[in-house]
């Protein structure tokens, strides 16, 4: 096995490498002036596994297109098998035609990685109606979580925590987070009162003044949500608010909005950002191992 760290995939893979001692590679990518890419191995992969890391956030569609040029460069180099480990997976929420003529994503997505890829690794899919890879990927598939890392930080880090989802989707995550850290978790729910007014409740009655709320979800992208929830448990006398999410993509300036609002935000590093406390290397290794 040989790990082959992708543009986006440098500040996990070497560390992966690491801690199951096997050698690490990385590709040479760049761009031509009309921005066609140029991707070279710098290491003979002939026989071996080769195992492809890249995070997909910023440029993606490039990214997926670095990753498919590297799996089918990798095959004709004659690697014995090919393996994409994708801390963060993209096109997994279009799992269905809501309106018509609109492209599926997640069934695109899912057939070319199916063509190229011997196997996929991914950590925390943003799964709706799907509950498990095996039902979109028909290569091995291999989902990977980051709950028991997050528990592990807010035992070291949070006194006497209280895990909130934010909404019902969230609690796969929450919920999960709570049992490793036994302590109690709530979801937030919404009832709809007019065209205009929405209510939001926690799903049981529970004293949270002066109590260290922890808000936890598998993605945090623009902020709304957190926002929301945050507003709504500010008006039940909540004070101290700390955010944590496995995929911190942070767009349309949220980490400010959530700075002005006075919440603490804490993510892992499937993207790195400022806010990466949260090592999940060890969750891909210990797979891999």
């Amino acid at each position: 096995m040989i790990i082959v760290s992708c543009s986006q995939g440098k500040h996990l893979a070497k560390k992966v490498a690491n801690k199951i001692k096997k050698p690490y590679s990385e590709l040479t990518v760049k761009k031509f002036p009309d921005n066609e890419i140029y991707l070279k191995f710098n290491t003979n992969v002939k026989n071996k596994k080769v195992m492809l890391v890249q995070s997909f956030y910023g440029d993606i569609n490039d990214l997926i297109t670095e990753v498919l040029f590297a799996a089918d460069t990798a095959k004709d180099l004659k690697a014995k098998s090919i393996a994409l480990v994708a801390p963060y997976f993209p096109y997994l929420r279009q799992d269905k035609r809501f309106k018509p003529g609109e492209a599926v994503s997640l069934k695109v997505i899912a057939d070319i990685i199916d063509k190229f890829f011997d196997e996929i690794y991914i950590i925390d899919p943003h799964l709706h109606r799907e509950r498990t890879l095996s039902h979109i990927f028909k290569i091995k598939a291999h989902k990977l979580s980051a709950c028991k890392e997050i528990a592990d930080y807010i035992k070291k880090k949070i006194k006497n925590p209280i895990i909130i989802g934010p909404d019902w989707e969230s609690y796969k995550w929450a919920g999960k987070v709570a049992i490793y850290c036994r302590c109690m978790s709530y979801i937030l729910k919404k009832e709809r009162v007019s065209a205009r007014k929405v209510k939001i409740s926690l799903n049981k009655k529970v004293n949270l003044k002066e109590k260290n709320i922890v808000i936890v979800d598998d993605i945090i992208s623009t902020g709304h949500t957190i926002l929301q929830a945050a507003k709504s448990l500010r008006s039940l006398g909540v004070k101290n608010i700390t955010a944590i999410c496995v995929h911190g993509i942070f767009s349309e300036n949220a980490l400010q909005k959530l700075k002005k609002a006075n919440i603490n935000v804490i993510a892992t590093n499937t993207i790195p950002s400022s806010k990466s406390k949260i090592d999940i290397s060890s969750v891909i290794s210990e797979r891999l191992r």
